[in-house]
């Protein structure tokens, strides 16, 4: 099986490579491979010829998608259609990661695979619009949705954290009033590479289970490495940005359940796995 990742240096593209290392793995991002350029795409494609697509390239600098929303959907839905559209046409299977940023975070409850979609943010906008170009365009495609990503090399919350805390010289603040999954690419890695010896259509969550607010996470962070941070709890409202945080964009792995397929690691597991 021959596998083309894009995105291929962002943090999950390189957790993927190590992962599917058994594979025959062909990486590309923006220096030589814009997907924004439909006939780029297709030369690409007719070069690599590819029967597997994991499409992780994607604008994810939320605030600044608010501020450059053209090139957040030229990225985003524009170059998930070219993808798309290149799959399609070689018969090539499609696997495109998307984001918890599709919903609203106003429901107060996990949001399974099928609830509706009512993205609050430019960058949740443009990511829906490409998950809509690609189920209109790709017959043979899979929807992954990740959140709250941290990984190998970050860069991350989690590497930030850490970073904050070797040079802290008074307690820090974290919010406390948002809530979701923290992620590892490790485990969404992992469970590609299951859903890679399937025939799996239409759309998966892939977080890990249980939720937490940032400063839970920050709180578990430095417990597992032993790190004497003192961290105070604050509201996002103290940290205004240009993009709205969903407030509570929980993920619920149902199709993962539904399907008979092994479970996402709780998160606290993941993490002292990683930290490991």
């Amino acid at each position: 099986m021959k596998i083309l990742i894009t995105g291929g240096k962002g943090m999950l593209g390189r957790t993927l490579q190590q992962t599917l290392s058994s594979y025959n793995v062909a990486t590309a991002d923006i220096d030589d491979f814009d997907i924004t350029n439909r006939q780029q795409v297709l030369l690409s494609f007719e070069n690599i010829n590819p029967d597997v697509v994991i499409h992780c390239a994607a604008m994810t600098a939320v605030d600044r998608c608010e501020i450059e929303k053209d090139l957040a959907f030229r990225i985003n839905a524009g170059g998930s259609e070219n993808i798309a559209q290149a799959c399609a046409k070689n018969g090539t299977r499609l696997i495109a990661i998307s984001t918890d940023y599709v919903f609203s975070g106003n429901d107060g409850r996990p949001y399974r695979e099928d609830d509706t979609p009512v993205p609050q943010t430019v960058y949740g906008q443009s990511k829906l619009a490409g998950e809509d170009a690609i189920r209109s365009t790709c017959p043979d495609h899979l929807i992954a949705r990740i959140a709250w990503l941290y990984g190998p090399g970050g860069p991350s919350f989690l590497h930030t954290m850490l970073k904050l805390a070797k040079n802290a010289s008074a307690p820090l603040r974290v919010v406390n009033d948002q809530r979701g999954n923290p992620t590892s690419t490790l485990a969404v890695a992992d469970h590609i590479a299951l859903l890679l010896q399937t025939s799996l259509k239409g759309t998966v969550h892939l977080t890990c289970e249980g939720a937490a607010t940032w400063f839970d996470f920050a709180r578990e962070i430095f417990r597992l490495s032993g790190l004497p941070v003192q961290i105070n709890p604050c509201a996002t409202s103290e940290y205004p940005r240009p993009a709205p945080r969903p407030a509570d964009s929980q993920l619920e792995n149902s199709a993962l359940k539904e399907n008979g397929l092994p479970p996402m690691p709780h998160w606290q597991e993941a993490l002292k796995s990683f930290l490991q």
